[in-house]
């Protein structure tokens, strides 16, 4: 058999866990090659070389110009690839991820397909949200209504805290220029959280369109994850740049966001949150199958046996199976 050229792509355990990487890059107006192992950005102003592999999310926004050998090391490297519009506040496309076992896609699923399991992980984000606050009986409607009083309280707050005036959520997705500067400032963060957390969903193999709150668009979970973290980062971040009085705020708001996201070890955060909610407390701890290259076959109910086996011949042990592919 001929050989394949080029260099082996890595295995998940050989790359930089996706809780210990950078959080995003966001790149426009720019061509992105590769040189050896790290991925350069080219501009007017020059070269920067960027380590793909501590990498979790890069953001390639207009006027960009990617390689072929670009994509293939992101995607080698399991860094999430997403095009976005001006600013960062448009989502057109995003790439593969690390995680190799359904584990948690699986479990994902199996919560959001019964009512009373996603009503409990819809009570359990809000409970990570505002912790002071017993909601083990509410219902979606009563859920929805403490969040709205909630938000609006901590617009309020930080209005005050920064001097930044606050009249209301004036977001329009047609005319971004359109909205004041807080508004302006808010879009761009929580474009980049959007951008953080769809890659954390991915990077662990979930789905990012089976949302517990949100539902019927195709990043429904991520922003049910993403709203974990607004009130203590994007809000906060859009008020602070607004107050420095900086002439360029969505830009600022960005580069607010990366340090944020890099103080509150926000991709750390984000996978231990999402295993929490979907798994539970009883399988929390146990973290290794998401990463190994395992391809099993359905047996029936909750049984499977091991994938790469002839099961038709007679030579078959069926009683002594081996747990895992053997190829």
């Amino acid at each position: 058999m001929k050989k394949i050229p080029g260099a082996r792509p890595p295995t998940p355990t050989e790359l930089v866990r996706a809780s210990d990487r950078i959080s995003f890059l966001y790149v426009e107006r720019g061509i992105v090659h590769r040189a050896d192992s790290a991925i350069t950005v080219t501009d007017s102003r020059g070269t920067i070389h960027v380590p793909s592999a501590q990498l979790a999310c890069i953001l390639f926004g207009p006027g960009c110009r990617v390689t072929h050998h670009a994509m293939m090391l992101l995607g080698d490297s399991g860094t999430t690839a997403v095009w976005v519009g001006e600013n960062g506040v448009r989502f057109y496309a995003g790439g593969r991820g690390l995680a190799r076992s359904t584990r948690l896609l699986e479990a994902q699923a199996k919560l959001v397909t019964n009512e009373r399991n996603r009503l409990g992980v819809a009570r359990a984000m809000y409970e990570m949200r505002f912790p002071d606050e017993d909601v083990s009986s509410l219902t979606m409607q009563q859920l929805r209504g403490r969040e709205g009083a909630r938000v609006r309280a901590i617009y309020r707050a930080e209005s005050e805290r920064t001097g930044v005036a606050w009249h209301r959520r004036d977001y329009r997705p047609d005319d971004f220029d359109a909205s004041d500067e807080v508004n302006k400032a808010l879009s761009a963060a929580n474009s980049a959280l959007y951008g953080v957390v769809h890659s954390m969903v991915v990077a662990v193999g979930c789905s990012p369109g089976l949302g517990f709150v949100h539902t019927g668009g195709d990043r429904a979970f991520v922003h049910d994850v993403a709203d974990l973290y607004k009130a203590e980062i994007t809000i906060p971040a859009a008020f602070d740049a607004v107050a420095e009085g900086v002439e360029d705020v969505p830009a600022y708001t960005r580069r607010v966001m990366r340090d944020r996201v890099y103080e509150q070890r926000l991709l750390e955060r984000c996978i231990r949150d999402i295993r929490r909610l979907l798994l539970g407390d009883a399988e929390f701890g146990d973290i290794d199958d998401e990463w190994r290259d395992v391809l099993m076959l359905w047996d029936g109910a909750a049984r499977v046996v091991a994938g790469g086996v002839n099961y038709s011949g007679s030579e078959v042990d069926f009683d002594n199976l081996p747990d895992e592919d053997p190829f």
